[in-house]
């Protein structure tokens, strides 16, 4: 019986709006390099920059792990590739915003009575 080799190529994401990316591996590694960079410019202390650092370097690891689309969806667990490259970009987003909010800030006033309390 003859080897045979299967190409696949994915010709929608079945998501509206969302299209098959070309791609996809090379651009989520250098979103989350890129994010990565990003939260260099937040203070180390930062719970923001800690959780997201965290977070992306556990993503970054899985690319570094596998090749395999399939594999890296089921890994990162957003559905198919092309949503884990919107996640990115939205986070990367974030983090400029982040940045200039500057959330490790003291309040510039007082907080009103109650602003911390949870139910």
């Amino acid at each position: 019986m003859a080897h045979v080799v299967r190409n696949i190529v994915k010709r929608t994401t079945g998501v509206t709006g969302i299209a098959v990316h070309r791609e996809p591996l090379e651009t989520l590694r250098g979103l989350y390099v890129e994010t990565l960079s990003q939260l260099q410019r937040l203070p180390t202390s930062a719970t923001y920059r800690k959780e997201t650092e965290a977070l992306t370097n556990e993503r970054l690891q899985i690319l570094d792990n596998s090749t395999d689309i399939p594999e890296v969806e089921r890994a990162i667990g957003f559905g198919q590739i092309e949503e884990a490259i919107l996640v990115a970009e939205n986070e990367l987003r974030l983090t400029h915003r982040v940045a200039q909010w500057k959330p490790w800030e003291p309040l510039m006033g007082k907080a009103p009575e109650g602003q911390w309390k949870w139910p």
